[in-house]
C-alpha cells in the first residue's frame, strides 16, 4: 500500500515538473532584448539558447510556451554576466511543430554592456 501511494505521489511531481514554464528570476529580469547591434562599449559574451518543453503539456509554440523560453534565455544571459541579447530567434518552429509537441528554443548572442 505504502509503496503505491509513494509510486502515484512520485509520478504526480514529476509530471507537474515537466509541464512548469520558466520563470524569471531576480537577474534575469535584468537583461534586454534588442534589434539594434550593441555598441563597441558593450562586450559579447557569447551564445546562448533558452527551451521550455512542451512534450507534457501538449503545447507547442504558443505565447506561454515562448515566454518560458525567453525566460530560459534571459535567465542564463544573466548567468553568464550578460544585460543585453541581440538577435533573438525562434528556430523550433517547423512543419512537425504542428503535429508534434516539440521544445521552444528561442537563441541569441549575450552582450554585456554597461
Amino acid at each position: 500500500m505504502r509503496i503505491n501511494v509513494f509510486l502515484g505521489l512520485s509520478a504526480a511531481l514529476l509530471l507537474a515538473g515537466c509541464n512548469s514554464t520558466h520563470q524569471l528570476n531576480s537577474t534575469g529580469q535584468q537583461v534586454k532584448f534588442t534589434d539594434a547591434q550593441p555598441g563597441n562599449e558593450c562586450q559579447l559574451v557569447g551564445e546562448v539558447t533558452g527551451t521550455q518543453s512542451n512534450w507534457f503539456s501538449g503545447t507547442s509554440g504558443d505565447g506561454s510556451s515562448m515566454r518560458g523560453a525567453a525566460n530560459d534565455l534571459r535567465n542564463k544571459a544573466a548567468a553568464m554576466g550578460g544585460n543585453v541579447i541581440y538577435g533573438a530567434t525562434s528556430p523550433s518552429e517547423d512543419f512537425w511543430s504542428s503535429f508534434v509537441p516539440k521544445d521552444s528554443k528561442m537563441m541569441g548572442q549575450v552582450y554585456k554592456c554597461p
